[in-house]
This record gives structure tokens, C-alpha cells and sequence, in this order.
């Protein structure tokens, strides 16, 4: 009977942990989805000041309920650079308080054991959540219920690991096993495991408090376990920096530095009291007398606040002893192959962020093959070719893109999105294919060009000024594409539509032209077969440009 106990509490135990970090999970992602606008706002914001920067990392962390989700998003951030390494130093030690809102939460939930439990009261929220998502019909209702679910489901599992530690610290012999475990440094090793293994703080701390509760380890031990934690959650964010550029290799080492320098400093002072025959955990007790619920919560909030009150006035030298850690090194090879800017793997954890990065990096990728098509109508009217290793360059960063940003959108497609966000990247797919061709047409021209220098021709003057009307319509028509693009603009669009049409006109005029100036001789069979290609090539590529700026008749109507 008491084995059959023991696996009871364990698979209980399991069962909690497992629904508390869906839970997270759960509140993470519809908290992105539908605070996507203003997280990204908030973000812009960092390179106010320090204290902006740790208000952003509080309250992005305090929203998802994860300071590792936070980390990495902002190792991504400085990997697309977007923000530089004091910026994103700011929003990490920012990110350690909002942390600590969960286990403000969690002791919360534990108060009222006399009549309806709180925890119970929130674990309501499941169902609430759960009948709201069944029934709503707009993402954003639908959002919201996900985030009601996934708050009652954190004090479901709370509840399930509080009871199965309420069992195992009736057990003598448990108690008196966990008891040896007084080393503060064993302490914190155990809960640097433990959290790396969970890859989530919350959780750890979460369970930490629900064992203190239970009376199945002192307070003092959960105090270091939880320090621990802390250091332990810095695994996701290193796993995170060590695929990535330099800049994010030496973020990640901020969080490592800042996190275990803190761990140091407080379990320095930590050894200091016991001489004194004293310790933190006496201290919180006292402070917080007949609440064992919020001692430990306090306290990790407190150890939290207090080292980003020391570090932040030291952010500047830490962020120069990290460069001396990680220096920077002559571009490699590989450094100079090509790659991406604003879209980076670790994003697809921050859904709604990584599709506003899939937009800068298709305006990237536009600019890019637009800089392709003036340097292909430069080369095929002056017949040099002083621009050659930009061009290719240029190409392969294109084929790159395609590859890169296919794969990139298949993936974030599979996440929980709302309906214009799946709508941008359905449409985005098309875009890129879009784009990459305008890249190939690039190409063809050049290589007429090629077949002019080996013919020994030219165009004409005149030709070359037809070409030269044509190739500024286009550029018209792409800074009007790209503004739709970029902004929603259906005046833009509309603006580009019309230039594409006086395109086709142009086009049409300029073919009959220079079929007349065939037939009189004026130009060579083999100059005539060259602009006409390249006059067609040209119309094709404002065609794939307008496609881009069409995508934006489906977003709005969403």
C-alpha cells in the first residue's frame, strides 16, 4: 500500500510539473500573440536608458512568464541588431525581476488553506478559459481565453505538486534525507541542475516554494536551491548564444556573468550571517512571521531587485569585459558568406516578433534585388563592369534568402498565430520566390551585356536613354511597392499599380521603336535582339514587384 502511496505522489508530482509548464507555455505564447504590438513597441523604446531597459525586460517577462523566452528573444535582437549589447544588458537583468512575479503568483495561490483555497479560485480560470476559447469566434477573444486557461492550468499544477509534497514531508524518512542537504554550495548546485533540466526558473522556484510550504525542506535550503535557479537558467540563453553571432555569444555571457555574480555576492553574505549564528532564512522569517508562503517568494524577489540595483550602474564595464572574453576577429570566410539580418532561428520562441522580423527581411531582401536590377541596367549601358563582385555577391545573398526565409516561414507557421499574422506569411512565401527572381532577371541582363562586349556592339544613345526612362519608371514603381509593403499603404499600392501600367505602356512604345530603327538599320540584328530581351526582362521584374505590394489587399481585409 505505501509503494503504491509513493507512485501515487510521484506521478503526481510529474503531472503537476508537466501542466505547470504548459501552462507557461500556454500564457506565453497567447500573451505574445495578442500583446505583439505593444511588446514591439516597449522594445523600441530600450535605447532611452538603462532603467527603461530594465522596466522593458520586468514587464516583457512579467507578460510571458519566462525570463529564458525573454533572453533569447533579446540575444536574437542583438543577433539581427536590432539592439546593442548595453541595450540588451538592461532588459536581462530586467527580465530577473519580472521573473519573480510567478513565484509572487505561486504564493498567492497557497494562502487559504482553511477555507477556499486561492489556488483553487484561480484554477477556475481553466474552465473559464477553456469556455471562452470553445466558443469565440475573433483571435482575440481566442487569445484571451488561452491566457485565462493557461493561468487556471499554473494553479491546477501548483495544487498537484503542493499535495504530492504534503505527502512526502509527512514521511520521517524523506525529511530526514533531505536534511543533509545543508551545503549552500551543494544547494546551489542542486538547483542549477534541477533548472537546467526544466529549462524554466518559474517552475523551479515555483516547486521550491511548494516544498517550503510543506514543511519537506527549511527555508534556508530553499533560499540557496532558488539562488541556484538562477544560474541554471542561464543554460537556455548560452545553448541560445553559442549558434549565434559574437554580439550574442557576449550577451548571453552578460546573463551568465549577472546571474552568477549575484548567486556569488548573496551567498558571500549568506556565510557571513551564519557565523553569526544566523541566516536568511531566520531573517524572512521574521519579516514575513506566520506567512511561510511569501518568505521565500520575497526573498527571491528581493535577491533579484537588490543585484540589478548593484550591477546596473556597472552595465558599461561589464559590457567591456565581455567583448575582452569574446574579442572581436577578423572576418572569416564563413563570415563573409551570406546571411540574414533581422530573421534568426531562436526567434521562431517569440511567434509575433520573429513575423515582424520576416518583414524586415524581405524589405532587406527588396532592397537588395532592386540594388541588383540598377547595377544590371548600369552594366548593359555603359558596358563596364566595375560593380561585378557586388553583383554576385548581391545574387547569392538572394538565393540565400529564398532558401533561408522558406524555411524560416514553414516553421513559424506551425505556431499559434493569429489570422493576419498567417495570412502575412502565406503570403510572404510568394514574396520571397517574388523577389528572388527579380534577382534572376538581374542576371539575364548582365549576360546580354555579355553578348553585346562579345559581338563588339553597343546600344545606341538613343537606346540608351529608353533604357535609362525605363529603368527610373521602375525605381518609381519599387519605392511605391516597397511603401505599401512596409506600411499597409493602399495608396501606395495604388500609385504603383498605375506606374506599372505606364510601364507596359512605355514598354510597348519603346519595342515599336526600336523594331522601326531595326528596319531602317539603324542598330544590328544582335542589339536589336538584346534590347528587346532586355526591355521584356524589365517589364517582368516591375510585374514581380507589384505582386509584392498586392500581398497587402489580404492583410487588410483580415
Amino acid at each position: 500500500m505505501q509503494a503504491a502511496e509513493v507512485a501515487t505522489s510521484l506521478l503526481t508530482l510529474f503531472a503537476g510539473v508537466g501542466i505547470f509548464l504548459i501552462a507557461c507555455s500556454m500564457m506565453s505564447s497567447h500573451l505574445e500573440a495578442l500583446g505583439s504590438k505593444k511588446l514591439k513597441a516597449l522594445f523600441a523604446k530600450t535605447g532611452k536608458s538603462k532603467l527603461v531597459g530594465v522596466g522593458v525586460g520586468t514587464v516583457t517577462t512579467a507578460a510571458i512568464q519566462s525570463s529564458s523566452a525573454t533572453t533569447v528573444m533579446v540575444i536574437g535582437f542583438v543577433n539581427a541588431g536590432i539592439l546593442t549589447l548595453t541595450q540588451a544588458a538592461a532588459v536581462i537583468f530586467g527580465a530577473n525581476v519580472g521573473t519573480t512575479v510567478t513565484g509572487q503568483l505561486v504564493a498567492l495561490g497557497l494562502f487559504g488553506k482553511n477555507t477556499v483555497s486561492t489556488s483553487v479560485i484561480f484554477a477556475a480560470f481553466a474552465g473559464v478559459g477553456a469556455f471562452i476559447r470553445t466558443f469565440a469566434k475573433k483571435d482575440k477573444w481566442q487569445h484571451a481565453g488561452g491566457i485565462a486557461a493557461g493561468f487556471g492550468m499554473l494553479f491546477a499544477g501548483l495544487s498537484m505538486m503542493s499535495n504530492a509534497m504534503a505527502y512526502f514531508s509527512e514521511r520521517e524518512q524523506v525529511r530526514l534525507f533531505l536534511a543533509t542537504f545543508e551545503n549552500p554550495f551543494l544547494l546551489l548546485a542542486v538547483g542549477a541542475l534541477l533548472t537546467a533540466l526544466l529549462q524554466s526558473s518559474s517552475v523551479m522556484t515555483s516547486m521550491v516554494i511548494a516544498m517550503t510550504v510543506s514543511g519537506l525542506i527549511t527555508l534556508e535550503q530553499g533560499i540557496y536551491i532558488t539562488m541556484g535557479s538562477n544560474v541554471g537558467t542561464c543554460i537556455t540563453a548560452l545553448l541560445a548564444g553559442l549558434t549565434s553571432t559574437r554580439n550574442a555569444k557576449r550577451t548571453a555571457l552578460i546573463h551568465l556573468l549577472f546571474n552568477v555574480g549575484g548567486a556569488a555576492v548573496f551567498t558571500a553574505v549568506g556565510l557571513c550571517l551564519r557565523l553569526g549564528h544566523t541566516g536568511y532564512g531566520e531573517l524572512f522569517s521574521k519579516l514575513f512571521p506566520r506567512a511561510p508562503q511569501l518568505q521565500l517568494a520575497m526573498f527571491h524577489t528581493v535577491f533579484n531587485v537588490c543585484t540589478v540595483l548593484f550591477v546596473l550602474p556597472l552595465t558599461n564595464p561589464l559590457v567591456k569585459l565581455v567583448c575582452k572574453i569574446v574579442p572581436d576577429k577578423a572576418p572569416t570566410a564563413n563570415e563573409q558568406t551570406p546571411h540574414c539580418c533581422y530573421v534568426e532561428e531562436h526567434m521562431l520562441s517569440t511567434p509575433p516578433l520573429a513575423v515582424q522580423q520576416t518583414k524586415n527581411e524581405i524589405l532587406r531582401m527588396a532592397e537588395i534585388a532592386n540594388e541588383n536590377c540598377n547595377l544590371a541596367c548600369d552594366r548593359i549601358c555603359t558596358l563596364q563592369n566595375e560593380h561585378a563582385e557586388q553583383f554576385c555577391a548581391n545574387e547569392q545573398q538572394l538565393d540565400y534568402l529564398r532558401t533561408t526565409l522558406h524555411g524560416f516561414i514553414a516553421r513559424l507557421l506551425k505556431a499559434d498565430l493569429g489570422e493576419k499574422d498567417r495570412l502575412f506569411l502565406t503570403a510572404a512565401i510568394r514574396s520571397v520566390s517574388d523577389l528572388e527572381r527579380v534577382g534572376d532577371y538581374a542576371e539575364n541582363i548582365t549576360e546580354y551585356a555579355d553578348h553585346l562586349l562579345q559581338a563588339n556592339a553597343a546600344f545606341s544613345p538613343q537606346a540608351v536613354e529608353e533604357v535609362r526612362r525605363l529603368q527610373d519608371a521602375i525605381n518609381r514603381l519599387f519605392a511605391d511597392a516597397l511603401a505599401a509593403y512596409r506600411n499597409d499603404d493602399t495608396a501606395a499600392l495604388q500609385r504603383a499599380l498605375q506606374t506599372e501600367e505606364s510601364i507596359d505602356a512605355l514598354t510597348e512604345q519603346l519595342t515599336q521603336t526600336h523594331i522601326r530603327r531595326l528596319g531602317e538599320g539603324e542598330c544590328s540584328p544582335e542589339v536589336g535582339a538584346q534590347y528587346l530581351s532586355l526591355s521584356a526582362n524589365l517589364e517582368r521584374i516591375a510585374d514581380h514587384y507589384v505582386n509584392v505590394a498586392k500581398t497587402i489587399r489580404g492583410r487588410a481585409a483580415a
